[in-house]
């Protein structure tokens, strides 16, 4: 969240220098991915968006996914919801944005139905992930855990090795790949590359938050360099696509 959403939010200005953004977070703390550990962690959103409120944001976006995820199905939107009325308490208006609830939408809005997915998760928490996605009436076709349970570990990742690391998933009947269901695990110097080599759209949860956020302020969401999603070929609600 502290390093890619920036960075595409920069790359997005060199698109439309008339666009300044400016990027505030505050943390809810996990060192260990645990079930538990997750749980205690979305005990804080509540907190943690109050703080953001001073800052009088245009939008709020909050991670993790799994976090989320973890809990069930549709548990994006209770998430949601609850970050909302705590924004609304302190005076701010601005809408929110979970990267669970983005990555979601982000399958949607690429018409795909099918997916692969890759995550920094140990099994049973990327079988959790892939049951809230086949929830929400997308197949996982195939999904590979790289079975990191230590969060700092987890971004301490070298987002090159993603692109020997989707080679060890089906493909064959996926419509788009999940590069990293994860905002922890670094991904954006792999997306396009990884596009490029499997002719399929490539996303992340950290592309897809951006497409969301972009959307959310009601601007194209292009950022060059980031997979077809943020390409500008692909419409958000209210946003006209980009000619490409």
């Amino acid at each position: 969240m502290e390093t890619e959403l920036p960075r595409m939010l920069r790359a997005r200005e060199e698109v439309d220098p008339g666009d300044r953004f400016i990027f505030h977070s505050a943390r809810a703390r996990m060192q260990h991915v645990t079930p538990e550990q997750l749980r205690a962690m979305n005990a804080q959103a509540e907190r943690a968006a109050a703080e953001l409120a001073d800052a009088r944001p245009s939008v709020v976006a909050t991670a993790c996914l799994v976090a989320i995820m973890a809990q069930g199905p549709g548990y994006h939107c209770t998430a949601e919801d609850d970050i909302t009325r705590a924004l609304r308490a302190e005076g701010c208006g601005a809408p929110v944005v979970s990267s669970a609830g983005a990555l979601l939408s982000g399958i949607g809005a690429l018409g795909a139905r099918k997916v692969a997915i890759l995550t920094p998760y140990m099994k049973p928490l990327t079988k959790a992930v892939a049951d809230y996605i086949e929830d929400a009436g997308v197949e996982v076709v195939d999904a590979l855990s790289l079975e990191v349970p230590d969060n700092l570990a987890v971004a301490r990742l070298d987002p090159a090795d993603l692109r020997e690391h989707h080679r060890k998933l089906d493909l064959s009947n996926a419509d788009a790949l999940v590069l990293s269901a994860c905002v922890q695990m670094p991904s954006l110097p792999s997306i396009q590359p990884v596009e490029d080599e499997v002719g399929i759209p490539v996303l992340s949860a950290a592309t897809a938050t951006t497409f969301r956020i972009l959307s959310e302020l009601g601007l194209e969401p292009r950022v060059p360099g980031a997979g077809r999603l943020l390409s500008g070929a692909v419409a958000a609600p209210g946003v006209p696509a980009h000619a490409v």
